[in-house]
């Protein structure tokens, strides 16, 4: 279990940093890949993706140093909550195409939340 743990998470940190940092450094190129990015406030997109690189370094350094290790299951608690807010803001868009990634984030997260406390 704990192998599959780590592929997960490594899989999901990727996912995160590369949506992190497209919504913090390439909101060019997230305006074309992602349409709502065009609607919400610069700072706000920004600030999305900063948590979502945070939450990405949490899932991984904390368990891996073996420092706090319980900061781990809190960051993909805390992605978990970011990724359940995109779902809901994407249903109210009517963007339901965009709903699947959020869905595939959000099981990942909540099965490392679990498996790891």
């Amino acid at each position: 279990m704990n192998v599959t743990l780590w592929i997960v998470q490594g899989m999901l940190a990727l996912g995160f940093i590369f949506s992190g940092w497209m919504k913090v450094f390439l909101q060019d190129k997230a305006k074309v890949s992602w349409p709502w990015v065009h609607d919400v406030p610069k700072g706000f997109v920004a600030f999305i993706g900063i948590m979502e690189l945070l939450g990405a370094l949490g899932l991984i350094f904390p368990q891996a140093l073996d420092i706090a290790p319980v900061l781990t299951p809190l960051a993909a608690t805390a992605l978990a909550v970011v990724v359940f807010c995109g779902a809901v803001f994407h249903v109210k868009r009517h963007e339901y195409r965009e709903i699947g990634v959020n869905i595939v984030f959000l099981a990942l997260a909540v099965f490392i939340a679990i498996g790891r406390l």
